[in-house]
């Protein structure tokens, strides 16, 4: 009965042993699970959509810049743009990023950069 009792101590000290690290390291952040795609709009604009998929609501930003004549060392401009998106669990919300400013000139997206932060209200 003795071996008995030492035998089920160890099988439960392996099985711990395998379990527990693997259950410490499944601690979800809210990078893991928010995401950012962007997608052309049109001719002038990109959309760039944040979603959400975590089980708590976030506050997200967005910022990027707008780049007429990009190969241009005369005509060069930069347009900054900014986003700020609140986003409760499971949705999803695009803003566009418009070259309009460019007119008719080449433009490129460039800088994009987004965050996304617990809700804390």
């Amino acid at each position: 009965m003795r071996h008995a009792t030492w035998a089920r101590r160890a099988i439960c000290a392996l099985a711990l042993s395998i379990c527990l690290p693997a259950l410490a390291g499944r601690h979800k952040t809210v990078a893991d699970c928010t995401q950012f795609d962007q997608n052309d709009k049109g001719d002038d604009a990109i959309s760039l959509t944040l979603h959400n998929t975590c089980s708590i609501p976030v506050d997200c930003s967005l910022s990027w810049d707008v780049v007429c004549a990009p190969k241009s060392a005369k005509r060069r401009a930069t347009h900054p743009g900014s986003a700020k998106v609140s986003l409760a669990s499971g949705a999803e919300q695009s803003t566009d990023a418009s070259a309009s400013a460019c007119g008719d000139d080449a433009w490129a997206i460039d800088n994009v950069i987004w965050s996304c932060q617990p809700n804390n209200e």
